[in-house]
């Protein structure tokens, strides 16, 4: 299968300046963990997780004063919508995170999570050889 096959495309974006509230609830009202961050002076995508927001209000900065900017996941992977779900799961696993970005082009076509691969493998009685192909690497 295929990152296309997967990947949601209906995209949560929102702006470099809105507040880590303005995201959390906007995520939370689409049931997602991640938001796309579009900045029009920037030089592509960023994104912004649970997990940055949960490491910023942790940290005890405001979530009504600090914006998404400054809070965006570093490092970011691509994916492209022709690459296998294996490999996604491997960069996802690789990088430690569970958000993937897809690009096509230069645009942004959607968003592959980590519950999406669960949800193809799962739904279609798929099989990866990703853990084989782990442990041959490790031999």
């Amino acid at each position: 299968m295929q990152v296309r096959e997967g990947m949601s495309s209906v995209v949560l974006t929102v702006g470099p300046s809105h507040t880590l509230r303005d995201a959390a609830r906007h995520m939370a009202e689409r049931g997602v963990g991640a938001a796309v961050v579009v900045d029009p002076d920037g030089q592509g995508p960023g994104i912004i997780t649970e997990r940055d927001l949960l490491e910023a209000i942790g940290a005890g900065q405001s979530p009504d004063s600090e914006q998404v900017a400054d809070h965006l996941s570093q490092h970011l992977t691509f994916a492209t919508p022709e690459w296998s779900l294996e490999r996604a799961a491997e960069a996802m696993v690789r990088g430690g995170f569970r958000h993937l970005v897809v690009v096509d082009g230069g645009e942004t076509v959607g968003v592959l999570s980590m519950r999406d691969i669960v949800r193809c493998w799962t739904g279609d009685g798929a099989s990866c050889d990703v853990a084989e192909h782990a442990a041959a690497s490790a031999a």
